[in-house]
């Protein structure tokens, strides 16, 4: 399950990222994702495998918010911008050239993150 390497390599993610804001601990409550359609990740998918991942952590009720990227592919014979389909072969629908040039559609990243400083789960320091 492609989902499940995601969604490890997400959480991964997050923990350097908390480790950029110690000593104050990050309550996060959500996760705004950029998933291309291009990717082979199915949105649903990994929704479950992050809820499933992050039960008794440190994100444990961090919502995952993704964002659907669209495939835009740019034919290199015309320049002009399409939307590249399986039912085409992914060919520029000018001239029936094979896709090359793709402008969206590859995105797997963090967008943001929504999360506060709680002052209270702060380490106490000496």
């Amino acid at each position: 399950m492609h989902e499940v390497d995601m969604t490890k390599c997400l959480v991964l993610s997050m923990n350097e990222w908390r480790q950029q804001h110690e000593p104050s601990l990050p309550v996060v409550s959500q996760v705004h994702l950029q998933v291309g359609d291009f990717t082979c990740v199915e949105p649903e998918q990994l929704v479950h495998t992050w809820r499933i991942a992050i039960q008794n952590s440190w994100l444990a009720g961090a919502e995952l918010k993704i964002e659907q990227i669209p495939l835009v592919a740019r034919c290199v014979c015309c320049n002009s911008t399409y939307s590249p389909s399986a039912d085409q072969a992914y060919q520029s629908p000018c001239c029936s050239h094979p896709m090359e040039d793709i402008v969206s559609g590859r995105e797997l990243r963090i967008r943001s993150v929504d999360y506060s400083l709680n002052p209270e789960l702060a380490p106490l320091s000496a």
